[in-house]
This record gives C-alpha cells, structure tokens and sequence, in this order.
C-alpha cells in the first residue's frame, strides 16, 4: 500500500508539473544549398556556367527542380520538434532575391509565409547569404551586411561574401543573427587561413561592439565557415568553445565539436569529413532556468533522401552536381539546426478549470 501511495504521488506530482509547465520551442537551421542561381546572365559577378548555353546546361527545367528539392528540406528540417519547421533558416550560395522570391512561393513551404533579408555582395561568383525568417516566431528590428577585407595573397579573388547581420524579436526576445559563408579552401587550407580569420575577427569585433552596448544581449552565429570547429578561426577568431564551464558570458559556445571528433561532418571530400556548417551562440543561452529561450539540442539534418546511395560519393550528401553534369540531388552540404526551449507557465484560468 505505501509503495502504491508513493508510486501515486510521484505520478500526481509529474503531472501537475506537465500540465503547469509547458515548452516552446523555435528550431534555428543553416544550409548551403550550392549554387541556387537562377537561369539569367548578369555580366560581372556571376557564373556563366549556371546558364541554359552555359557548360553546365543549367536550363529552366534544371531550376524547377533544383528549387522542389530545396523547399523539400526546408520543409522538413526540424518539423519532428516543431510543426511549423524552422522559425530561421540560413541560406549561403544564393544568387539573388528572385532565387529567394520564387522559393518561398513554393506549395512545399508557402503556407508558412516565409519572409526573408539578403543583401547584394561582390563575391565573384555572384553569390550571398540570405536570413529566411517565419513571421509568425521573429520580427526583424533592424539588419546590415558586413564587409569583410581579404588580406593579400590569401586569395585570388579580391572580395569574398559580406557577412548578414538581423537582430530581431524571437518570440519577444531580441536576440542578434549573423549569416556567414567565409572563404573557400581553393588554393589551399594554409594559404586560405588568413581570410577566414579575418572573416572570423570581423563578425566577432562586431559581436564586441553590441556587447559593449548591452552586455546580455544574444547572439547565434550560422554559417558554413569552410573550416572546422576546432581550426583557429573558429577557437580564436570567434573565441567560441564547448565548455560550458568555462565559458564566459562575452564569449561563443560550439556544440558541434564532440560531434566533429566523433567523425560526423555535413560535406566530403577524399572520403574525409569536415564539419563547416555550424551555428554558434552565445553563453547567455546555456542558461535553463531563465525566461526566454535555452539551447536545448543540435542535429546534422540528414534523412536517407539526402544521402547518396552508389557511386564515388555513396554516403556523402546528395549532391546536385558531379563536375558538370546535373545529377537531380540536393546539395553537396547537409542542413544543420539548433532546438531552442522556452518554459511557459500555463495561465491562471488554466489552473483553475479555466475559471475566471
């Protein structure tokens, strides 16, 4: 009989405290989704080979179905936490806002009336980070991009992708995005080490900047940052680690380093994989017991669709293209996504019947 009273209030007592308190949550998301260019030359700062006459015979029926594919995983990411998917999403190689416009026009996600802030940069290939937001979890306050110097003989091209800046109220919090997709490898890790650096130094001396002004302010950092969690631009550039302990509250916490030394990663190349799409935030979201959102979980999003299944790439991501030959995947990058959590405590009417 005790052990029957004692198994009752331990049930009384989970349950009241379920049905007091309750979770939202908002599912933060990043994906490359290479090369979404759409079918038009535009001269200076665009890739001739995304084109119909164009050696990759990217015509419009190629689009069509470029375009399906991304707005099937974009539907799909983070639905399993939440219905509604991803309140943001960033997106790096983007050409333009028609690219953006007849995405979010697609049937697959038109019903979450996706709205989005992408700005031009000179990048040589002509393409940019955009911030996709659902209106109904964030409003946007306020938004800049940010341009990032290459040092000399870093690389060969003279500009690289600006860096997006939105802050916005995520569910009422104002927290800070920073969309990013730093300088490639091509031509080489070590000589290339510079420009990701000061892409890194620059969005962290701009993190400085709004901490000066208010010290608890939230920051997430996304983006595929072509280097791994624990190369220097990543440790160093944006100071970010993954111990909590130690972790100050002006610096950046990485959830994805003991999943990168476990051996995932979301691209391949040479049967190696590296882990360069991440999101990044700051220490004022470790924090459980605060009113407003807590990191709560990170995933690589990559369902069997995603996954190539034959081939030289059989397990890496499905990717649109091999060379030049379109391959009807999806892209050479998996999505990655942060949960985040905020307790909310039912009404007053709720715990009395709905009394009032």
């Amino acid at each position: 009989m005790k052990l029957l009273m004692m198994l009752l209030l331990i049930f009384f007592s989970l349950f009241t405290s379920r049905a007091q308190s309750t979770y939202k949550s908002a599912v933060v998301a990043f994906y490359n989704i290479e090369n979404f260019y759409d079918t038009i030359f535009h001269g200076s700062n665009d890739d001739v080979s995304f084109t119909p006459s164009g050696r990759k015979a990217y015509t419009r029926q190629v689009f069509n179905d470029k375009l399906g594919k991304i707005a099937q995983v974009i539907a799909l990411i983070g639905a399993q936490t939440n219905p509604d998917g991803a309140a943001l999403i960033g997106l790096a190689e983007v050409e333009n806002k028609m690219v953006l416009d007849t995405l979010l026009r697609h049937p697959l996600i038109r019903p979450r009336h996706y709205q989005y802030v992408h700005y031009d940069s000179r990048d040589f290939r002509g393409v940019d980070v955009a911030l996709v937001y659902n209106p109904k979890y964030f409003k946007v306050e306020k938004s800049r991009r940010i341009y990032v110097p290459i040092p000399a003989r870093s690389k060969e091209a003279i500009y690289t992708r600006d860096i997006l800046w939105v802050k916005g109220k995520l569910d009422g919090e104002r927290v800070n995005v920073f969309v990013n997709h730093w300088p490639s490898r091509s031509g080489g890790q070590k000589r290339t080490e510079p420009a990701r650096m000061m892409a890194a130094k620059t969005v962290r001396a701009f993190m400085d900047s709004l901490w000066i002004i208010d010290p608890s302010a939230k920051m997430i950092v996304m983006g595929d940052f072509n280097d791994d969690p624990l190369n220097r631009s990543i440790t160093n550039g944006l100071k970010a680690t993954d111990n909590k302990a130690l972790v100050n509250p002006d610096e950046l916490y990485n959830p994805w380093i003991k999943m990168y030394r476990s051996g995932s990663g979301t691209l391949a190349y040479q049967d190696a994989w590296s882990l360069f799409d991440q999101i990044i935030f700051s220490a004022s979201f470790l924090n459980r017991d605060q009113p407003g959102f807590f990191y709560y979980q990170h995933r690589i999003f990559k369902p069997a669709f995603l996954v190539e299944t034959m081939g030289k790439y059989k397990g890496y991501p499905m990717r649109s293209y091999s060379g030049d030959t379109y391959r009807g995947g999806y892209s050479d990058h998996f999505p990655a996504y942060i949960v985040l959590l905020k307790k909310t405590v039912a009404s007053q009417s709720d715990k009395n019947g709905g009394q009032n």
